[in-house]
């Protein structure tokens, strides 16, 4: 993307809020639990991402997630990712993920929030405070500072989700608001679109467009993120 050797300084841009989800990361082969049928990569998801899971088979969950660090290790960023991390030349750019890797950071994005967490990241299961980078495995016996077993750093269904009041501010504060590889069916992150001012314009990128009644300025691009991420771009242009 190229609009011109300008560059507009921070103090001229206006702000871009972007919810991404699954789709945004499965086209850089990643899959994520998005399906109608309970299971993330062949496991029940009340098995492998949720405290009772844990609780009842604490390495079985380890070597869950063990097996999706190194499947994001081993992914790249694709164009869609690219293509936001590029808008910060002319956009304030704040990406809310519900993405668990790290895509977004390595194609270049500056600022990310983590709504559902991180996988190069872990945590004490007492202490959610207690927090450490991880690049290999998590294993029983592995313990926090607190002496406590260390778990993945993820949000898992039924447990509250610490960011989402951040993320909400944020999505007061937009002046465009933009929604990608997301079907919208997870609360509280589904809801965010809702805390956006009606006047602001919002744009939807998926291939499968979710369905929403009563908001108002939405315009609708039903293509995968990484061929949706053009079109967008040519319609911010005149919003810049």
């Amino acid at each position: 993307m190229y609009w011109g050797k300008w560059v507009y300084p921070d103090s001229m841009k206006k702000k871009l809020v972007v919810l991404t989800g699954a789709g945004i990361s499965a086209e850089s082969g990643l899959k994520t639990f998005r399906d109608s049928d309970g299971l993330w990569e062949g496991y029940d998801v009340q098995e492998v991402a949720t405290p009772g899971g844990w609780k009842k088979n604490p390495e079985l969950v380890l070597q869950f997630y063990n097996m999706r660090r190194r499947d994001v290790g081993g992914a790249l960023p694709n164009a869609a990712h690219q293509g936001l991390a590029a808008l910060e030349a002319y956009f304030d750019v704040q990406i809310i993920t519900q993405n668990i890797d790290d895509l977004h950071e390595r194609a270049g994005s500056t600022k990310v929030l983590h709504l559902h967490g991180e996988i190069f990241k872990m945590r004490s299961e007492l202490d959610e405070t207690l927090v450490y980078p991880i690049r290999t495995d998590i294993k029983l016996g592995d313990r926090a500072h607190d002496g406590a077993q260390l778990r993945p750093y993820i949000v898992w269904f039924e447990e509250p989700v610490p960011l989402i009041e951040e993320a909400s501010r944020m999505a007061k504060q937009a002046d465009i608001f933009v929604v990608i590889g997301t079907s919208l069916a997870v609360y509280p992150a589904a809801g965010l679109i809702h805390f956006v001012p009606a006047a602001i314009p919002k744009f939807i990128i998926d291939k499968s467009l979710p369905a929403l009644g009563g908001i108002t300025n939405l315009f609708s691009i039903q293509k995968p993120a990484t061929q949706g991420i053009s079109q967008l771009q040519q319609s911010l242009r005149s919003l810049v």
